[in-house]
């Protein structure tokens, strides 16, 4: 594909979500949503992600039915590991008492950490594949068939998931502490009455930049990297080399970023269960 279009085209073209609109003439694709407004769906992310997230369940739901207290098998060790890596994390970090923390850990984990690793996958294959189905099947130019198989590149996947653990925070701050977090609020850093409006500023802005951060940093790292995968693929034939250094590579980043999102998840829930 990079030898079809120009190097302007081909980053645009990779860098671009499909998207789904509702418009006066009905259901509308790809550039025609570009003036839709708000509701314009990416269904290549909203794809990626479910599957990957119906992917996560049957692995465990599989792991769970073939458990035994026998030897287990190697696959049963994998994700016993998993399990524990996860659950040592909460133990260690989460201070409060909640059912709740530990699973959404798991899956924060585990999902970030699939979806992340499309990135390994080179970058033409599943573009590619999805405009042959779109020639072939729909009669579709293959040029405007548009699909981004890493979901966490998404800027919108991102902060949905931030904004879910924004929910929670403030759901268990009010919870745990009632009247408390509003006080929390008003009566930090400065303790008198008089500066209300100055720490009210001041915490507000620190509690919306957490689930600002949070999703900025998961999207600023997986975007760039995609942008670098990008860029090596349009150097062509000598693209297989440079593609596997570089995956090596963003190997490390892959679960390290899954584990940054599922670790300030965790101490910024702990914090919400703070009373003091």
């Amino acid at each position: 594909m990079a030898s079809e279009l120009s190097s302007t085209d081909y980053i645009l073209h990779h860098l671009t979500n499909a998207a789904m609109c509702t418009t006066e003439n009905g259901i509308a694709f790809n550039k025609a949503c570009a003036d839709a407004g708000f509701w314009t769906w990416h269904i290549d992310t909203l794809a990626w992600s479910i599957a990957l997230g119906l992917l996560f369940l049957s692995i465990f739901r599989s792991a769970a039915k073939k458990a035994d207290t026998g030897v287990p098998g190697k696959f049963q060790c994998f994700i016993e590991m998993v399990i524990e890596f996860v659950d040592g994390t909460v133990k260690s970090t989460f201070h409060g008492k909640s059912p709740v923390v530990a699973p959404l850990a798991l899956t924060i984990f585990v999902w970030v950490l699939l979806m992340n690793v499309m990135d390994i996958i080179p970058i033409d294959w599943l573009p590619w594949l999805a405009g042959q189905v779109g020639y072939h099947g729909f009669g579709v130019d293959p040029h405007h068939v548009y699909m981004k198989v890493v979901p966490t590149t998404d800027l919108n996947l991102t902060f949905a998931l931030s904004l879910g653990v924004f929910a929670l925070m403030i759901y268990y701050s009010f919870k745990i502490k009632g009247f408390g977090f509003v006080k929390e609020l008003s009566m930090n850093p400065f303790n008198h009455w008089l500066f209300i409006p100055v720490n009210l500023v001041l915490e507000l802005v620190t509690l919306f930049a957490k689930p600002l951060s949070l999703a900025l940093r998961l999207f600023g790292n997986l975007y760039a990297a995609e942008l670098i995968f990008i860029l090596i693929a349009m150097i062509g034939v000598f693209q297989l080399p440079l593609h596997f250094i570089w995956a090596a590579f963003h190997i490390l980043v892959i679960p390290l970023q899954a584990f940054i999102f599922m670790m300030l998840t965790i101490v910024y829930l702990s914090m919400a269960h703070e009373k003091h």
